[in-house]
Formats: C-alpha cells, structure tokens, sequence
C-alpha cells in the first residue's frame, strides 16, 4: 500500500523536514556520481555493527578514537540509500508524515527527535546481529520513528492510499491508525521471519530498525503529549494559591 499524502495541512513551514529531504537526495545524488567507488562510500560511512560493537569492547584497551569513529557512522548512514527505490519510497514517507510531526515538536526538537530515533534503529538492528560486518544504510529508522510519533499524534487523519488489487489500482482514504498499525504489524512479522531464518544480519531489509524507530518515535511522542499537557495545566493554571493547592 502506497501513501500519497494525509489529510492534515501542516500549520507552519516545516524547514527542517525540507532540509532533511534536501540532504538525502545530495547524498544519493553523490552516491550516484561515485560509480565503481559506490561499495567503498558504503563500506566507509554504512553504520556496520560488527566494526561497532568491537569497538566499543575494546575502547579501554585503545581509547574511545575507534569507537567514536564507528559511532558517528550511526549518523552518516541515516543519509545514504541503497538504490531509486529505496531512496524515493523513504522519501515520500518522510514528505507526507514528517511535516505534521514536525508542526508538532518545533524545529529544533523535530531534529534531534528524527537524529535519537534513527540512532535507536540503528542500535536495535544491530543488537540483533552485531557480529554482522554488513553494513546499515537508509532514513527508514528515522522515517519510523515520525511514522510512530504520527500515530500517536495524529491518530484520526487519514492517508490517501494506492492499493493494488491483481492488475488494477484502488485509491482510497485509509485512518492513518489503521495503515500504520498493518505498516508495523507487516515490519515485525517480515523481521520475525528474518530472525528465525538466521537473516537478520546477512543483508536485505534492516526490519528491526523500522521496529526500533517506530516503538521509539511512539514513545516519546506519548511523552511529549504528556509533556504539553503538563505545560497547559501550568499556563492555565490559577495564580491564586488557595485555589491551585497542589501545584507543579
């Protein structure tokens, strides 16, 4: 099922969802122009959790220089892809959720909530398999993660869906709870799959890092609905001691 947008206008200009989509397609611009140096790009800047995890078990030994390498690695494969498709589905997705999500958080906490869920994503791939010396490229870790937070903010919207159906093509309006409950469900049960057939780290889809930045990007959005919750009992709050006993 293909989304082709929401039904939710976004009430401020989302530059940074602008600006990570921007990044990503200079990147996968580069990767193109790289031709038969692409493998080394990916081998260098792919978050490989074999490279990782033997750094930081060795970061008494030789210093944490190894480990901070590998860890920033986390971060530079969140903007690399793996071919069009790749590249242009993760895109969409973060084009038509990323805009609300980020109305919701602001922009500056927007980023590092896209920059943490990636990270979780990338550590629950690789905690899945981390003697595996392949490595983990794409924005789907992240991208889980707005489409967790998405769920929980905007749980009545509706997506406007392309199903195929044999030969043809239905559109229809799908709640966005519903779309990204099966989204998920189809994530866990393909990387289930994957870890009884001992594939979990061998190449292919990183299921378990879409999982990982979902149930991540879920969490702390329920936090940050607790968050401005709390915010507004205090704004309206009265200033008047005897009426406002318990206070915040």
């Amino acid at each position: 099922m293909l989304p082709l947008r929401d039904t939710i206008p976004s009430r401020t200009r989302p530059y940074v969802n602008y600006a990570l989509i921007a990044i990503n397609t200079l990147v996968f611009v580069y990767e193109l122009l790289l031709g038969a140096h692409l493998q080394e790009f990916v081998i260098a800047f792919g978050f490989v959790p074999g490279r990782f995890f033997a750094a930081l078990g060795s970061i008494f030994q030789v210093g944490p220089g190894p480990f901070i390498v590998e860890a920033s690695t986390i971060l530079t494969s969140m903007f690399m892809h793996g071919g069009f498709a790749h590249f242009l589905g993760n895109m969409l997705f973060l084009y038509i959720f990323g805009d609300n999500v980020e109305d919701r958080f602001g922009h500056g906490r927007y980023l590092l909530f896209y920059l943490l869920t990636g990270t979780i994503a990338a550590l629950a791939q690789g905690i899945l398999a981390p003697n595996s010396l392949v490595p983990t490229i794409g924005a789907s870790g992240a991208i889980s993660g707005v489409m967790g937070a998405y769920l929980k903010f905007f749980p009545h919207s509706r997506v406007l869906t392309l199903i195929p159906f044999f030969f043809f093509y239905e559109l229809a309006e799908i709640p966005a709870f519903i779309y990204l409950a099966l989204w998920f469900i189809l994530q866990f049960f393909q990387g289930s799959l994957s870890l009884l057939a001992g594939h979990a780290g061998g190449g292919g889809v990183a299921w378990f890092a879409h999982v990982g930045g979902f149930v991540a990007g879920l969490l702390i959005a329920i936090r940050e609905e607790k968050r401005h919750r709390r915010r507004r009992v205090i704004i309206l709050a009265p200033e008047d001691d005897d009426l406002w006993p318990f206070g915040l």
